[in-house]
């Protein structure tokens, strides 16, 4: 199954002031998430901001939301944004099939969120170059288990190219030179 733009929306989980610094990789991590938060909106493609407990974490780090300050920003307790009452009504509100999924950890609340997804029905793709947790060991076994559980993992190029789709779209030639170098 390829990714379709006009079905998908991008969760971006939990990337926030507090905890961000502590996870395996995370200059990495925020420039892959930024990436794939520049792309969705150039594309159109809705994007949604979980926060953990934000009032002990903070709120997600000013460089991701100042790419999509008009992103609903979804404070929750529970590791799962599914699991939470009002991050769940947001996600089936958008009435997108596929959920690209972003952030952190890898094996709590990307775990916990991919899994419940799955549950729901969703097809998800989770973005393995854009995930991370403070061991990296523990991000490589909860993508092992999200995959055997049916998530797709994919690389964030995987999703520019799936959501460009071919190489005549109208946006392809600037995106490619702003995106692929």
């Amino acid at each position: 199954m390829l990714i379709e733009a006009d079905k998908s929306c991008l969760l971006v989980i939990d990337v926030q002031e507090k905890l961000y610094r502590a996870v395996h990789g995370y200059e990495q991590l925020v420039k892959h998430c930024s990436w794939l938060m520049e792309l969705a909106n150039i594309l159109e493609v809705q994007t949604l901001i979980s926060e953990q407990y934000p009032q002990g974490l903070g709120g997600t780090i000013d460089e991701l939301k100042n790419i999509s300050p008009l992103a609903p920003v979804m404070d929750k307790t529970h590791f799962s944004c599914m699991a939470s009452p009002t991050c769940q009504q947001h996600i089936l509100d958008t009435q997108k099939d596929h959920i690209i999924v972003v952030g952190m950890e890898a094996h709590v609340c990307v775990l916990q969120t991919v899994m419940l997804l799955l549950a729901e029905g969703k097809q998800v793709f989770v973005v393995a170059d854009a995930i991370s947790s403070r061991n990296p060991n523990d991000a490589q076994v909860g993508i092992e288990r999200m995959r055997e559980a049916g998530a797709h993992i994919v690389t964030k190029e995987m999703v520019f190219f799936e959501w460009v789709h071919r190489s005549d779209h109208p946006k392809f030639r600037q995106l490619s030179k702003d995106f692929l170098q």
